[in-house]
């Protein structure tokens, strides 16, 4: 039987926790969910505590005493999920921008042989609901940004609703990962394609999230602007 944790980092997010983790532990396939929260002033990680005495076996919390960027928060649950020999791991934002009911998808690209599943708002058009067409167009043409200076073959380059095989965590030195927002997840699929991972995406409708704040800053689309030339200047030097 294979292994697959959810990971969802948190930062004050208690009006969508119960619900998202509810409903992604009623899945069909056996999830398990890990969420990574820095320290919520709001009481997000004492509801994911009370929420644990009923899914004992099946969800966990790891609190971080520090906000210092998504990529960190990540970074720690990818070597939790390691050391806990799951599979399959997936990231999952926990305001519902990600459908948990797409979570079956991934994991069923990653049966049928892929390394990386991608949750492709942009694959097949432009497939985004609720969001200002100047955030769509930003993200959109980041995405296209990023295809041109990197030549990586993914449409969706700074998704955020992944699934990877252990084994490419286990081949990327997770310790040399710079980036945290956008940047971390162009990183992630750089190196995984440059050391011949197979990434497929796998179509998504994004829904910006109804209830609480949204944690995208300007420092984090100026980071994914200039890392990507940072990336790809890395690579060609032989420093990646």
């Amino acid at each position: 039987m294979l292994k697959k944790l959810v990971i969802i980092p948190t930062y004050n997010e208690v009006e969508n926790i119960e619900k998202i983790i509810r409903i992604s532990l009623n899945l069909p396939d056996d999830f398990h969910i890990l969420v990574v929260d820095d320290s919520s002033p709001d009481g997000t990680y004492q509801k994911v505590k009370e929420l644990m005495s009923e899914f004992s076996e099946r969800l966990f919390l790891e609190i971080r005493q520090e906000k210092n960027g998504l990529g960190k928060a990540y970074i720690h649950g990818f070597k939790w999920a390691l050391e806990n020999q799951y599979d399959f791991i997936f990231e999952m934002d926990a305001d519902f921008s990600h459908n948990p009911q797409d979570l079956p998808r991934l994991s069923q690209a990653l049966e049928n042989g892929v390394d990386i599943a991608i949750g492709s708002r942009y694959s097949q058009g432009v497939n985004v609901v609720n969001w200002p067409m100047k955030r769509v167009l930003l993200s959109y043409f980041a995405s296209k940004y990023v295809q041109l200076i990197t030549n990586l073959p993914v449409h969706d380059t700074t998704a955020g609703f992944v699934g990877y095989k252990k084994q490419v965590l286990e081949k990327i030195n997770l310790d040399e990962i710079e980036f945290k927002g956008y940047g971390f997840q162009i990183e992630m699929k750089y190196k995984a394609w440059k050391k011949n991972f197979i990434l497929q995406e796998v179509p998504i409708i994004f829904t910006d999230r109804t209830l609480g704040e949204s944690k995208i800053s300007n420092n984090i689309v100026k980071e994914a602007v200039l890392g990507v030339i940072k990336l790809r200047w890395k690579f060609m030097t032989g420093r990646l």
